[in-house]
């Protein structure tokens, strides 16, 4: 709303001070309201029929999954899980929410570089916030967003010791990039690689229960 103020009261004083408009003052209001676009689509929150189901994770942001591996992640949940990345382009919604409830254990912030979001090693070399969340059975879940070439802030809503609701507003990375969902690998995925999500639409996983210690070693 901010951008559009800012381009009327433009647009409005040089239709009080400029006689003689010219092409490049035609131009410039041009570039003023094609910037006013893109600012709008990025910052966007639309209106959905959000998915709610405890026994799922919902995608916590827009974009397409161009990730969908085996990792062990060494900062929260210090286990083998699996790893999905959502990677957003420019014309998605750009809002991050939690995909399930649950308590905010740990939130992070990291420093770093600025790679291009879609490179595999970006999710730990460039700047992100981690937020590791507790579900109600007790397992860990963490969400990672990334920033990327354009993408150069960050905001995040978590506080530790906070109780969140699935599809909450978790925050948003502004002019996009990517968010990396890190979840037990006894989970069952419910998407595949370049499939294209919705934030609190689209399921990601089905929750399963924790197997216990003979199953654990058996699948290893």
């Amino acid at each position: 709303m901010w951008m559009l103020v800012v381009v009327l009261v433009i647009y409005a004083a040089m239709i009080f001070f400029v006689q003689h408009w010219t092409f490049f003052h035609f131009l410039f209001i041009t570039i003023l309201l094609v910037l006013w676009v893109m600012v709008s689509l990025f910052f966007r929150i639309p209106r959905r029929i959000f998915t709610s189901d405890d026994k799922r994770l919902i995608a916590p942001a827009d974009g397409t999954v161009v990730t969908i591996e085996e990792t062990y992640e060494k900062e929260y949940i210090k286990s083998d899980c699996i790893q999905v990345s959502i990677f957003m382009y420019g014309t998605d919604v750009h809002v991050n929410r939690y995909p399930c409830d649950g308590t905010v254990e740990y939130c992070k912030f990291h420093r770093g570089n600025y790679f291009v979001a879609s490179y595999p090693k970006s999710s730990v070399l460039n700047e992100h916030y981690s937020i590791g969340l507790r579900l109600p059975d007790g397992q860990k879940i963490l969400i990672r967003q990334v920033a990327g070439t354009m993408a150069r802030r960050i905001v995040c809503y978590a506080r530790e010791g906070e109780s969140v609701r699935q599809n909450q507003e978790l925050g948003f990375i502004k002019f996009g990039s990517r968010v990396d969902l890190f979840v037990p690998k006894h989970f069952i995925m419910d998407v595949d690689l370049q499939d294209v999500v919705r934030n609190a639409v689209s399921p990601i996983c089905t929750i399963q229960p924790e197997p216990s210690e003979p199953q654990q070693q058996e699948q290893s």
